[in-house]
């Protein structure tokens, strides 16, 4: 795993050196089962190592409820694409009061996904040195794409994010085939329409070539940013 810890010691030296006035807003975008979350949490426990607070995020807290989440059908890809999450409640709650002019004050969740219920927690406050680490899918809609201050796309093939995801989510979908079924007909078909609409690997700042999880691909633009 010696050129996978090489590529996250990058990033992190890369996302360690920005100083803005507030939190760094840094996205971890990708397909669904691409490895964003691993990837998230692996830059960061490095900026840890080098002293830097870091807020770690899931866009799973901030899903619409279950009623208005599956509206066009629960095997909807449009309906994932456009019902699945409350990007105006992410961007009330956490990027706007993190970014310039902000208070600091964020919310970690406005849902329990699992149970489906709201969550009303207090707000905390973020350092301005922190650094809010979010993974999650579609982070550069329209709606939150000019809020962030760093975005990474985690570029994993449908094939291999299909059979992790597969792996991964069977129980929960109901079995290998339904679970195929869900990945093929609504979650990667929402992301083809996203990468198709937005084409969010040209926007990032950073590539991660995550097919091969020992040896990654890490875009050449973090030589000319660090």
């Amino acid at each position: 795993m010696a050129e996978r810890e090489h590529s996250i010691a990058l990033i992190a030296e890369y996302l360690n050196a920005p100083q803005l006035g507030h939190p760094l807003r840094v996205a971890v975008d990708g397909v669904t089962a691409s490895g964003k979350t691993t990837l998230a949490g692996e830059v960061s426990s490095a900026l840890t190592a080098l002293g830097r607070t870091t807020i770690r995020l899931s866009m799973d807290g901030f899903h619409h409820r279950r009623a208005h989440r599956y509206q066009q059908g629960r095997h909807s890809a449009a309906g994932y694409y456009n019902d699945a999450y409350d990007f105006t409640s992410f961007a009330r709650y956490v990027l706007e009061p993190l970014g310039p002019g902000g208070n600091f004050h964020y919310r970690r969740a406005v849902i329990d996904l699992a149970s489906d219920t709201p969550v009303d927690e207090s707000t905390r406050q973020a350092p301005q040195s922190a650094i809010l680490i979010v993974d999650g899918s579609f982070l550069q809609r329209p709606e939150i794409a000019e809020l962030w201050d760093v975005v990474i796309f985690v570029d994993t093939s449908f094939e291999v994010a299909r059979r992790r995801g597969v792996a991964r989510d069977a129980d929960q979908l109901g079995g290998i085939e339904e679970a195929q079924k869900a990945f093929e007909v609504r979650y990667h078909a929402a992301a083809q329409l996203y990468l198709d609409e937005v084409g969010p690997a040209d926007r990032a700042d950073l590539v991660f070539g995550n097919d091969d999880l020992e040896s990654p691909r890490l875009s050449e633009n973090i030589h000319e940013l660090t």
